[in-house]
């Protein structure tokens, strides 16, 4: 029996254009993610290094973007979000049936542009519905490194058995099967998080 539920956020609450970033940074000679661009960007989703020493780093790789070039590169991936999952959200909270919780792999220059993006009273809103609010930067950890489940489940004394995992990167639910939660690999544009409980 479901009694836990562990969510992510980008393209399960907040639309993503997950190419938008290549495509942005196209024109300052950006061709494919390299070994070293993705530690860099693995590293800072950790919260390994600070949003500065992270953009100076990355001017390196392309010296013709300036730093709002970086920002506006960096930021646009994410979309819109749609009220009917806040809502949706909020009122599965209200019911006191599930313990709630937020796990996303994200980075401090994104949750600043989505606070400002949705307004503080919206992300708030948001972020009052969870019982705890986990985000990967904060953590020093991210998915699917079955360390930040593990961390989770400890942290809060839940059961793997008990839980159910959503996220849309199927890496990222195979690991968390692994120790036993389950899992809905949700499929974007084919399914949304307001079709939950026909998952429970």
């Amino acid at each position: 029996m479901i009694k836990i539920i562990i969510l992510d956020f980008g393209d399960i609450f907040i639309d993503l254009d997950k190419s938008a970033t290549a495509r942005f940074m196209g024109r300052f000679g950006f061709k494919k993610l390299t070994p070293d661009l993705d530690e860099l960007f693995k590293n800072y989703e950790k919260g390994h290094m600070s949003s500065r020493s992270f953009l100076e780093k990355v001017s390196g790789h392309f010296p013709m973007a300036n730093e709002l070039d970086l920002v506006t590169a960096w930021n646009s991936i994410l979309l819109n979000f749609p009220d009917e999952r806040l809502k949706f959200i909020e009122t599965l909270a209200k019911e006191e049936k599930y313990r709630l919780f937020l796990l996303s792999n994200t980075n401090d220059i994104h949750i600043e542009f989505v606070k400002r993006q949705m307004g503080l009273e919206n992300f708030n809103r948001f972020k009052n519905a969870f019982e705890a609010f986990y985000l990967s930067y904060e953590m020093g950890m991210r998915k699917p490194d079955t360390e930040i489940f593990e961390f989770v489940l400890k942290e809060n004394n839940l059961k793997a058995e008990e839980t159910l995992f959503v996220d849309d990167t199927k890496e990222n639910t195979d690991a968390a099967s692994h120790l036993g939660i389950k899992t809905w690999n949700l499929k974007v544009g084919q399914e949304d998080i307001t079709q939950l409980k026909a998952k429970l």
